[in-house]
Protein backbone atom coordinates (compact mmCIF):
# COMPACT_ATOMS: atom_id res chain seq x y z
CA UNK A 1 0.00 0.00 0.00
CA UNK A 2 1.52 3.28 -0.90
CA UNK A 3 1.37 5.83 1.97
CA UNK A 4 0.65 8.98 0.05
CA UNK A 5 -2.76 7.29 -1.14
CA UNK A 6 -3.43 6.47 2.29
CA UNK A 7 -2.71 10.19 3.59
CA UNK A 8 -5.26 11.56 0.41
CA UNK A 9 -7.53 8.85 1.73
CA UNK A 10 -7.86 10.45 5.47
CA UNK A 11 -8.68 13.98 4.02
CA UNK A 12 -10.89 13.00 1.80
CA UNK A 13 -12.56 10.64 4.01
CA UNK A 14 -12.52 13.32 7.26
CA UNK A 15 -16.00 14.65 6.60
CA UNK A 16 -17.45 11.16 7.23
CA UNK A 17 -16.37 10.21 10.44
CA UNK A 18 -19.40 9.15 11.88
CA UNK A 19 -21.21 7.91 9.30
CA UNK A 20 -20.56 4.52 10.55
CA UNK A 21 -22.80 2.89 13.14
CA UNK A 22 -20.38 0.16 13.92
CA UNK A 23 -16.81 -1.16 13.29
CA UNK A 24 -16.49 -2.20 9.56
CA UNK A 25 -17.20 -6.09 9.08
CA UNK A 26 -13.48 -6.28 7.40
CA UNK A 27 -11.20 -9.80 7.98
CA UNK A 28 -7.68 -8.88 9.55
CA UNK A 29 -4.99 -8.57 6.51
CA UNK A 30 -2.31 -12.16 6.67
CA UNK A 31 0.49 -11.93 8.27
CA UNK A 32 2.75 -9.27 7.23
CA UNK A 33 0.43 -7.53 5.05
CA UNK A 34 -1.51 -3.97 5.58
CA UNK A 35 -4.91 -3.19 4.68
CA UNK A 36 -5.61 -1.80 1.31
CA UNK A 37 -5.34 1.87 1.41
CA UNK A 38 -9.08 3.21 1.40
CA UNK A 39 -9.71 -0.24 4.01
CA UNK A 40 -7.31 1.58 6.30
CA UNK A 41 -8.45 5.48 6.43
CA UNK A 42 -12.03 4.10 6.81
CA UNK A 43 -11.23 2.23 10.04
CA UNK A 44 -8.97 4.46 11.17
CA UNK A 45 -12.20 7.57 11.22
CA UNK A 46 -14.76 4.98 12.15
CA UNK A 47 -12.65 3.84 15.24
CA UNK A 48 -12.08 8.06 16.15
CA UNK A 49 -15.96 9.03 15.54
CA UNK A 50 -16.42 5.46 18.06
CA UNK A 51 -13.70 5.85 20.98
CA UNK A 52 -13.10 9.67 21.05
CA UNK A 53 -16.31 10.04 22.68
CA UNK A 54 -15.80 7.19 25.25
CA UNK A 55 -12.19 8.26 25.92
CA UNK A 56 -13.50 12.05 26.56
CA UNK A 57 -15.98 11.06 28.91
CA UNK A 58 -13.79 9.12 30.86
CA UNK A 59 -11.47 12.14 31.28
CA UNK A 60 -14.51 14.24 32.01
CA UNK A 61 -15.36 11.60 34.51
CA UNK A 62 -11.57 11.56 36.53
CA UNK A 63 -11.78 14.57 36.62
CA UNK A 64 -7.60 14.92 36.76
CA UNK A 65 -6.90 16.60 33.49
CA UNK A 66 -8.46 20.32 32.71
CA UNK A 67 -8.64 20.30 29.22
CA UNK A 68 -10.98 16.60 28.14
CA UNK A 69 -11.01 18.31 24.12
CA UNK A 70 -8.81 15.63 22.62
CA UNK A 71 -7.62 16.53 19.09
CA UNK A 72 -6.68 13.36 16.90
CA UNK A 73 -3.60 14.17 14.16
CA UNK A 74 -2.16 12.50 11.52
CA UNK A 75 1.87 12.60 10.69
CA UNK A 76 2.33 12.20 7.56
CA UNK A 77 6.10 12.95 7.07
CA UNK A 78 7.24 10.45 4.59
CA UNK A 79 9.68 7.85 6.14
CA UNK A 80 8.21 8.03 9.50
CA UNK A 81 7.93 4.57 11.73
CA UNK A 82 5.26 3.15 12.77
CA UNK A 83 3.91 4.98 15.96
CA UNK A 84 1.22 7.27 17.88
CA UNK A 85 2.13 9.55 20.68
CA UNK A 86 0.26 11.86 23.50
CA UNK A 87 1.57 15.46 24.03
CA UNK A 88 -0.05 18.73 25.14
CA UNK A 89 -0.27 21.75 22.75
CA UNK A 90 0.80 25.21 24.73
CA UNK A 91 -2.85 26.22 25.70
CA UNK A 92 -2.84 22.57 27.62
CA UNK A 93 -5.38 20.63 24.90
CA UNK A 94 -4.74 16.71 24.37
CA UNK A 95 -2.88 15.89 21.17
CA UNK A 96 -3.29 12.71 19.83
CA UNK A 97 -1.08 11.52 16.78
CA UNK A 98 -0.60 8.29 14.75
CA UNK A 99 2.13 8.04 11.49
CA UNK A 100 0.43 6.79 8.33
CA UNK A 101 2.66 3.62 8.79
CA UNK A 102 0.95 3.29 12.31
CA UNK A 103 -2.83 2.88 10.82
CA UNK A 104 -1.49 0.88 7.68
CA UNK A 105 -0.16 -1.88 9.57
CA UNK A 106 -3.41 -1.89 11.63
CA UNK A 107 -4.85 -5.65 11.59
CA UNK A 108 -7.90 -4.66 12.41
CA UNK A 109 -10.07 -1.91 13.79
CA UNK A 110 -9.36 -3.27 17.35
CA UNK A 111 -5.62 -2.67 17.11
CA UNK A 112 -6.47 0.89 16.34
CA UNK A 113 -8.92 1.74 19.04
CA UNK A 114 -6.64 -0.06 22.06
CA UNK A 115 -3.65 2.21 20.72
CA UNK A 116 -5.62 5.25 20.37
CA UNK A 117 -7.35 4.30 24.13
CA UNK A 118 -4.36 3.91 25.86
CA UNK A 119 -2.56 7.17 24.18
CA UNK A 120 -6.02 9.17 25.07
CA UNK A 121 -5.56 7.06 29.00
CA UNK A 122 -1.95 8.89 28.91
CA UNK A 123 -3.93 12.04 29.34
CA UNK A 124 -6.85 11.27 31.24
CA UNK A 125 -4.49 9.58 33.97
CA UNK A 126 -2.67 12.87 34.01
CA UNK A 127 0.90 11.12 32.93
CA UNK A 128 3.01 14.04 31.43
CA UNK A 129 3.00 16.53 34.63
CA UNK A 130 3.35 13.68 36.80
CA UNK A 131 6.47 12.52 34.51
CA UNK A 132 7.31 16.12 34.76
CA UNK A 133 7.21 16.59 38.59
CA UNK A 134 9.29 13.57 38.53
CA UNK A 135 11.80 14.66 36.86
CA UNK A 136 11.71 18.04 38.35
CA UNK A 137 12.50 16.62 41.80
CA UNK A 138 15.24 13.86 40.68
CA UNK A 139 17.01 16.70 38.86
CA UNK A 140 16.66 18.81 42.05
CA UNK A 141 18.11 16.62 44.52
CA UNK A 142 21.08 15.16 41.87
CA UNK A 143 21.82 19.18 41.62
CA UNK A 144 21.96 19.81 45.36
CA UNK A 145 23.91 15.77 45.97
CA UNK A 146 26.25 17.06 43.12
CA UNK A 147 26.77 20.70 44.41
CA UNK A 148 27.27 19.54 48.05
CA UNK A 149 30.15 16.95 46.50
CA UNK A 150 32.09 20.13 44.85
CA UNK A 151 31.33 19.33 41.54
CA UNK A 152 32.03 22.01 38.58
CA UNK A 153 29.01 23.91 37.17
CA UNK A 154 29.16 21.55 33.91
CA UNK A 155 29.70 18.44 36.50
CA UNK A 156 26.06 20.01 38.63
CA UNK A 157 24.04 19.90 34.97
CA UNK A 158 24.78 16.91 33.81
CA UNK A 159 24.26 15.36 37.35
CA UNK A 160 20.99 17.35 37.02
CA UNK A 161 19.80 16.13 33.69
CA UNK A 162 21.00 12.29 34.51
CA UNK A 163 18.91 12.94 37.65
CA UNK A 164 15.63 14.14 35.72
CA UNK A 165 15.92 10.96 33.73
CA UNK A 166 16.45 8.18 36.13
CA UNK A 167 13.78 10.13 37.74
CA UNK A 168 11.32 9.74 34.87
CA UNK A 169 11.54 6.42 34.26
CA UNK A 170 11.15 5.34 37.51
CA UNK A 171 7.49 5.20 36.77
CA UNK A 172 7.26 5.04 32.84
CA UNK A 173 6.46 1.29 33.19
CA UNK A 174 3.70 1.84 35.58
CA UNK A 175 2.50 5.10 33.43
CA UNK A 176 2.15 2.13 30.64
CA UNK A 177 0.68 -0.17 32.01
CA UNK A 178 -1.81 2.17 33.25
CA UNK A 179 -2.29 3.45 30.28
CA UNK A 180 -2.79 -0.23 28.49
CA UNK A 181 -5.63 -1.07 31.42
CA UNK A 182 -7.44 2.39 31.07
CA UNK A 183 -6.82 2.28 27.21
CA UNK A 184 -8.18 -1.43 26.95
CA UNK A 185 -11.71 -0.19 29.43
CA UNK A 186 -11.98 2.71 26.69
CA UNK A 187 -12.10 0.30 23.49
CA UNK A 188 -14.47 -2.41 25.17
CA UNK A 189 -16.90 0.16 25.84
CA UNK A 190 -16.66 2.23 22.52
CA UNK A 191 -17.54 -1.51 21.42
CA UNK A 192 -13.93 -3.33 20.24
CA UNK A 193 -11.83 -5.81 21.29
CA UNK A 194 -9.19 -4.96 23.51
CA UNK A 195 -8.37 -8.96 23.63
CA UNK A 196 -7.31 -8.67 19.55
CA UNK A 197 -6.50 -5.36 19.68
CA UNK A 198 -3.87 -6.09 21.84
CA UNK A 199 -2.48 -8.30 19.04
CA UNK A 200 0.22 -5.75 17.68
CA UNK A 201 2.43 -6.49 21.20
CA UNK A 202 3.37 -9.45 19.12
CA UNK A 203 4.79 -7.32 16.57
CA UNK A 204 6.72 -5.15 18.81
CA UNK A 205 10.19 -5.79 20.00
CA UNK A 206 9.91 -7.26 23.30
CA UNK A 207 11.85 -4.57 25.76
CA UNK A 208 12.12 -7.26 28.17
CA UNK A 209 12.28 -5.74 31.87
CA UNK A 210 15.42 -3.78 31.80
CA UNK A 211 16.61 -1.95 34.88
CA UNK A 212 15.07 1.97 33.83
CA UNK A 213 13.73 0.50 31.09
CA UNK A 214 10.58 2.50 29.66
CA UNK A 215 7.98 -0.22 28.33
CA UNK A 216 6.73 -3.40 29.99
CA UNK A 217 7.61 -6.73 29.04
CA UNK A 218 4.87 -7.50 26.05
CA UNK A 219 3.55 -10.97 27.76
CA UNK A 220 3.00 -8.74 30.68
CA UNK A 221 1.36 -5.81 28.92
CA UNK A 222 -0.95 -8.24 27.11
CA UNK A 223 -1.65 -10.24 30.28
CA UNK A 224 -3.10 -7.01 32.23
CA UNK A 225 -5.19 -6.46 28.53
CA UNK A 226 -6.89 -9.90 29.00
CA UNK A 227 -7.12 -9.62 32.73
CA UNK A 228 -8.71 -6.37 32.21
CA UNK A 229 -11.18 -7.60 29.73
CA UNK A 230 -12.17 -10.63 32.08
CA UNK A 231 -12.65 -8.19 34.98
CA UNK A 232 -15.48 -5.50 32.89
CA UNK A 233 -17.08 -9.23 31.58
CA UNK A 234 -17.81 -10.07 34.81
CA UNK A 235 -15.64 -13.88 34.46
Amino acid sequence: MRLPLLAALLLALGGCVATYPAPPALPPAPVGQVQPARAAAENFLTVLSRVEPVAESYCRQRSVAANCDFRIVVDDRPGQPPNAFQTLDRTGRPIIGFTLALIADARNPDELAFVLGHEAAHHIAGHIPKRNDQALSGALLAGVLAQASGLSPDEIRAAQNMGAEVAARSYSKEFELEADALGAEIAFFAGYDPIRGSGFFDRLPDPGDKFLGSHPPNAQRKALVEATVRRLRGS
